[in-house]
């Protein structure tokens, strides 16, 4: 089943043409690696999914994307797309609060007041993106005093407690140490059963360890996709290839 699908998808940035002609179906459940050298269009793609270049007022964009089959940018609002799709940076950003207001705020946001049911979703969320054992005897203390590789993991908790359809990671391992990032990779795989994930990442072999299809892009474009172990075996396109071994990037 398709759960995203960008047709003739371009994106611009004043002169710059940051996407052409993208074409690529995103399947139900799971997870697809984005690789390919710095400025090949990887971030500009996943941040056109939750519509995160909207607040650029550099950017113009053609084609669509449907989620479900609905033009996201037609008919479902930011707001509520942001619900449907979450998204981990690079760089962890905890609110500048405690632990589990970082995980509550944005259930509140949504509506949610009664305490018993936020403090399920703080136990189940911290469970998810194994937190809790680190963290649940000091919920009420500041996330900023969590390790780096603890405030990515919040941060992915805290995408969990609204319920998404789908997660984004933009590079979410970059700065941290190799258990952090097996820990995070432990994750992502256990999501499988429940969300579509998207994971653009430079690191090539964590890329070939988490995703089960692969898409390589190269100076805004889409070279190819396709099943991760045929892709880092034996790559359709020679440029593929080139990266992957590391001739280039």
């Amino acid at each position: 089943m398709v759960k995203i699908a960008a047709d003739n998808l371009n994106v611009w940035f004043d002169a710059i043409h940051a996407l052409k002609s993208i074409n690529i179906k995103i399947h139900d459940k799971e997870i697809l690696g984005i690789i390919g050298p710095a400025n090949s269009g990887k971030s500009s793609f996943l941040r056109c999914l939750n519509r995160l270049n909207d607040l650029n007022p550099k950017f113009k964009m053609e084609g669509t994307i449907t989620i479900n089959g609905v033009n996201i940018y037609e008919n479902i609002s930011a707001n509520i797309l942001r619900k449907r799709i979450g998204m981990v940076f690079a760089l962890p950003v905890p609110l500048p609060l405690s632990i589990s207001e970082n995980i509550t705020y944005g259930p509140q946001r949504h509506g949610v007041k009664d305490k018993k049911r936020l403090n399920e979703i703080i136990e189940k969320a911290l469970k998810e993106a194994y937190l809790w054992d680190e963290v649940k005897d000091r919920l009420n203390t500041p996330a900023m005093k969590l390790s780096g590789g603890q405030q990515q993991r919040l941060c992915i908790a805290r995408t969990l407690a609204v319920e998404p359809e789908i997660i984004l990671y933009d590079e979410p391992c970059s700065g941290l140490d190799p258990i952090s990032t097996a820990k995070i990779e432990e994750a992502m795989y256990r999501f499988r059963e429940k969300y579509t994930q998207i994971l653009v990442t430079n690191n090539t072999k964590q890329a070939a360890r988490v995703s089960e299809r692969t898409a390589f892009f190269l100076m805004a474009e889409l070279i190819e996709i396709d099943r991760t172990d045929k892709m880092f075996t034996a790559p359709s396109d020679q440029r593929t290839n080139d990266y992957i071994s590391g001739r280039f990037g």
